[in-house]
C-alpha cells in the first residue's frame, strides 16, 4: 500500500482527521499534500464552541494528543463543573476533579484546533491546497472529505452573551429529540444548539425552544446572532477502504454514535491511516483493533438512550451528577463489558445510519467519493 518510498502522498480534506494524518506522514519523513474543498480550514464550523472529550481515556487528552505528535498550540479552557436540566426544568450540578472536557473553538481563525493542526503539518513542509476539490487520487492516499449524510444535526447560533463561562446541558426530547440542547459560554460569546437525532424537519421549532429554555433556566440573552448548523454521520463501516485507500474520520462514519463527540476518534483514524501506508500494514485491521470496541458500545449506548425518554433522562442525570466520579463513570459507559457485548446485535439492529455501506473494493479505484456503480460493493465484515 505504501508505493516508493519518495511517492506523494495525497489527502482529501484538511479536516483534524486529514491533518493529524498529514503531519504522521511528515514527521516520518514523506512528501505530504492536502487538498481542501473550501476556502480555509475549518471553514464549515465558523468560530463553533465544541467540547474535546477527556472521559475516553484515563490519561488527560492534551497529553495524550502531545503524545502522538500533535499540536496543543490551541485556546482550550478546561471543564470540570456545569448544570444540566431534566425536562421539567429541575437542575443537576455535575462536578468532576479532572475536566469532563476542554472547549475549543473550531474554525479558521489563529488559536482554534483547525488552525494549531494546520500551521503544525505546514512547519512540517505539508503542502495545503484550498479551493481545491480533488476527485481522484491515481497514488497513495487517504480520504478525509467529511460526512454525506445526516445521523445527527446541531443547529442554532453563535453570538455574544454577558453570561460568564460555563456549559449548561438539557435532555429534553421537546427541545432536543433523542439527543439533547446545550449552552458554551467562552469570554463573552456563546454557542446555543440543540443536537437531536430524529425531527430535522421542526428544526426551527426545536431552537426556538432551546433558546427559550436557556433564557428562563439560567438567563441567557443572546447579541448579534448568526444562526449555525452541522451534521454528523455515525456507522461502523464493513471496511473503511475505498479501493486501496483508507477513510477517516467523518468520511469513514467515525463518530461517536451515542452524543456524537468524534473529534478523538477522527484523529485517531487519520493516525492509523498514516501508520498503514508507512508500514504498509492493513488500515482496515489497524481501526479496527484500536477503535471498533468503543465504537460498538457507543451504538449500544446509542440504542439505550433512544429508549429511554424524558424520565429515563431524568434518572441518568441523577446518576450523573450523584456519582463522585462523573469522568470515570462516563468511562466506564464508553468502554465495553459483558453486558454490553451481549446486547451489540440488538442495538446493531435497532440503530441504522442513514449512509448505506457502499465502500467501493474494487482495487483499482482512485475516487475520492466512489461514482462506480458497478463495482461499489459491500465489504464483508
Amino acid at each position: 500500500m505504501a508505493g516508493g518510498a519518495q511517492e506523494r502522498i495525497e489527502i482529501a480534506g484538511a479536516g483534524p482527521a486529514g491533518l493529524a494524518a498529514a503531519i504522521t506522514l511528515a514527521q516520518a519523513g514523506r512528501q505530504v499534500v492536502v487538498y481542501e474543498a473550501q476556502a480555509e480550514v475549518g471553514s464549515r464550523f465558523r468560530r463553533d464552541f465544541q467540547g474535546l472529550e477527556n472521559w475516553t481515556t484515563e490519561q488527560d487528552v492534551l497529553t495524550v494528543l502531545r503524545e502522538k505528535g500533535l499540536s496543543t498550540d490551541f485556546r482550550c479552557q478546561p471543564m470540570s463543573a456545569g448544570t444540566t436540566f431534566d425536562a421539567w426544568g429541575r437542575a443537576y450540578t455535575v462536578r468532576s476533579d479532572a475536566p469532563l472536557f476542554y472547549l475549543i473553538e473550531r474554525g479558521p481563525r489563529p488559536g482554534s484546533l483547525d488552525h494549531a493542526l494546520l500551521e503544525q503539518a505546514r512547519s512540517l513542509g505539508v503542502e495545503v491546497v484550498f479551493n481545491h476539490r480533488v476527485r481522484r487520487i491515481p497514488g497513495a492516499g487517504i480520504l478525509a472529505a467529511g460526512p454525506r449524510a445526516a445521523d445527527a444535526i446541531a443547529v442554532g447560533y453563535h453570538c455574544e452573551t454577558d453570561l460568564d463561562d460555563g456549559f449548561w446541558v438539557i435532555c429534553d426530547d421537546e427541545l432536543a429529540p433523542k439527543g439533547y440542547a446545550y449552552l458554551l459560554v467562552w469570554q463573552g460569546r456563546a454557542t446555543v444548539k440543540t443536537c437531536m437525532f430524529t425531527g430535522f424537519k421542526e428544526e426551527q421549532r426545536h431552537v426556538a425552544r432551546t433558546v427559550e429554555a436557556f433564557r428562563r433556566l439560567v438567563g441567557f440573552e443572546m447579541r448579534n446572532p448568526v444562526p449555525h448548523g452541522g451534521a454528523g454521520n455515525f456507522r461502523i463501516p464493513a471496511s473503511a477502504l475505498s479501493g486501496r485507500h483508507p477513510q477517516v474520520g467523518e468520511q469513514a462514519g467515525f463518530q461517536d454514535t451515542l452524543w456524537g463527540f468524534g473529534m478523538r476518534l477522527a484523529i485517531d483514524s487519520g493516525i492509523l491511516a498514516a501508520r498503514s501506508l508507512l508500514e504498509d500494514s492493513d488500515y482496515d485491521a489497524l481501526w479496527r483493533r484500536h477503535l471498533l470496541a468503543q465504537m460498538e458500545t457507543s451504538v449500544v449506548n446509542r440504542a439505550l438512550y433512544s429508549l429511554l425518554g424524558n424520565r429515563g433522562y431524568r434518572w441518568f442525570l441523577r446518576r450523573m451528577t450523584q456519582h463522585p466520579d462523573p469522568r470515570g463513570l462516563l468511562r466506564r459507559q464508553y468502554h465495553p463489558s459483558p453486558l454490553k457485548r451481549w446486547l451489540k446485535g440488538w442495538a446493531q439492529g435497532r440503530y441504522e445510519s442513514k449512509r448505506k455501506d457502499v465502500s467501493c473494493n474494487h482495487v483499482d479505484c482512485a475516487c475520492v467519493w466512489c461514482r462506480h456503480g458497478e463495482h461499489a460493493e459491500e465489504r464483508p465484515a
